[in-house]
């Protein structure tokens, strides 16, 4: 091959080379994935946010956990008056009125300006939350109470006044009992005559007096009533004095107020207690009595002495007397003794049948505290 033939043939292949060059496409550079996003995220969680705590009441002041008492008496505690009170006192005592432990001093037979000096002995030894005094001592109240303020001093039934503010005034009455018993005095007298022996014409007397003989009269128009007053409040021996001169009378059946127990048993005639079970005293003669519950009239002392204490609330004491009926627990008739037959068991049932009356609030027993007088013979 001659030199121009192979410079040709080179010339041909450098033509193709070309050709073939243009016409392939251009190499691109490798396809790569861009780089992965990191994958979507929920926020951090924010810690749920706290209820905020509920409101509370601040814790109450602690109440006293003591409350000290003293009771001055115008008797000694062989008066059914003052005796009464004393197992009310203790029967509130064991129930704790708003958990708290009552502790008390007694003082027996102290009457008039005496009772202001035991009072301040007591008052000024130590502090005391309540001065009890059993009968009727507002005079001695009024010159003492403004010394104490923060003392409540209690004064019982007839013939005191309302004083208000540290002063308070209750009574006793055991009318609606006395009825119950005057109910089976009707019916079981043999001489139609009923009487008592009583202690002074004071309306908390007059009114036990008076509702006993209506009950004996409701049952028996023919009964007759006789009473006597000794002018004491506790006198056994003109008790028995006024008893004897009730039976020379006739009289067979007798609300004994005056502590002439002797008497009823010689004289053999059947005589009511007054103001707590006397059957013990006369055993063959008492086939029932009046009972004086002093409990609600204890534990409204005591309310009203716990609001001032927790409370703040001032002392108010009454201007009238107050009292509780039967429904509210404040009196009642006690147990029923048979007497070996002499009371008949269907004459209770309907004596208890009319106390249910009461208790339901269907019968009432009228309140009358005019001074009962003896009827003609």
């Amino acid at each position: 091959m001659n030199t121009k033939i192979a410079w040709r043939i080179m010339g041909i292949i450098l033509v193709l080379s070309l050709v073939i060059s243009c016409a392939a496409p251009p190499t691109q550079p490798p396809v790569t994935e861009p780089p992965a996003q990191p994958a979507a995220t929920e926020p951090p969680s924010q810690p749920a946010p706290t209820e905020a705590p509920l409101a509370t009441e601040p814790p109450a002041a602690a109440g006293p956990t003591e409350l000290n008492a003293v009771v001055i008496t115008c008797c000694s505690l062989e008066s059914q008056w003052d005796a009464s009170f004393i197992k009310a006192l203790d029967r509130v005592k064991a129930e704790k009125p708003h958990g708290v432990t009552i502790n008390y001093e007694v003082t027996e037979n102290t009457w008039g300006d005496d009772a202001i000096k035991v009072a301040r002995n007591y008052l000024d030894t130590a502090p005391r939350d309540i001065v009890w005094l059993t009968s009727t001592y507002s005079d001695q109240v009024e010159k003492m109470m403004n010394d104490y303020p923060d003392t409540i001093f209690v004064v019982h039934g007839s013939g005191n006044r309302g004083l208000g503010k540290n002063q308070y005034w209750v009574y006793m009455r055991v009318h609606e009992a006395a009825y119950l018993l005057g109910l089976m005095a009707g019916k079981l007298t043999k001489n139609n005559k009923v009487g008592s022996a009583a202690t002074f014409a004071y309306d908390d007397v007059n009114d036990e007096l008076n509702a006993f003989f209506q009950g004996a009269k409701d049952v028996n128009p023919e009964v007759k009533q006789t009473v006597s007053f000794i002018e004491s409040w506790y006198d056994p021996i003109k008790g028995n004095e006024a008893t004897n001169a009730q039976a020379a009378a006739g009289v067979d059946w007798l609300l004994q107020l005056a502590d002439g127990w002797e008497a009823c048993t010689t004289k053999d005639i059947m005589c009511y207690g007054n103001f707590g079970d006397q059957n013990p005293l006369a055993p063959n003669n008492v086939p029932n009595s009046t009972l004086a519950l002093w409990d609600p009239s204890i534990k409204w002392i005591i309310d009203e002495w716990w609001a001032f204490k927790t409370e703040g609330k001032p002392l108010n004491g009454n201007l009238e007397p107050r009292w509780f009926t039967m429904a509210e627990g404040g009196a009642d008739i006690g147990e029923w003794y048979t007497l070996d037959g002499k009371i008949p068991q269907d004459l209770i049932d309907q004596v208890e049948a009319k106390r249910q009356e009461i208790l339901d609030g269907t019968f009432t027993v009228l309140l009358n505290i005019e001074t009962p007088k003896s009827d003609a013979p």
